[in-house]
């Protein structure tokens, strides 16, 4: 049975990118397009890992990844942050608050993606 991957995503043209790739790879694939959508998905189809945006419409990416965390009992599950924000602060914060890896979007090909994900899953 292949493993399954979330990409919690807003951005329609990023998520088609990613999921043509991990699809290719051999891995089923899911989207959400906000937090709250995200966080319903983990707790209702428990993936093998998460690919998470931090800039979501209705809750943003920390939070969500705080509630994966603490709530969805999803607490082992990989989740690599996809992001546009650079900034250390954000880093830091994000792998503070669980996540296992930290990608910067402009830094980064969709090959590289799939590599992290076969990684940690």
């Amino acid at each position: 049975m292949a493993k399954k991957v979330l990409i919690i995503e807003d951005d329609a043209f990023f998520r088609e990118l990613i999921s043509k790739k991990v699809t290719e790879s051999g891995f089923e694939f899911m989207s959400a397009v906000n937090g709250e959508d995200g966080v319903k998905k983990v707790e209702k189809d428990k993936p093998d890992l998460i690919l998470l945006d931090l800039l979501l419409p209705n809750m943003d990416g920390f939070e969500v990844l705080s509630r994966i965390r603490q709530e969805s009992g999803s607490s082992d599950t990989p989740v690599i942050i996809l992001s546009n924000l650079d900034r250390k602060e954000d880093i830091d914060k994000g792998l503070k608050v669980g996540a296992n890896d930290y990608l910067i979007k402009s830094q980064i090909d969709i090959d590289e993606i799939v590599e992290k994900i076969k990684k940690y899953i």
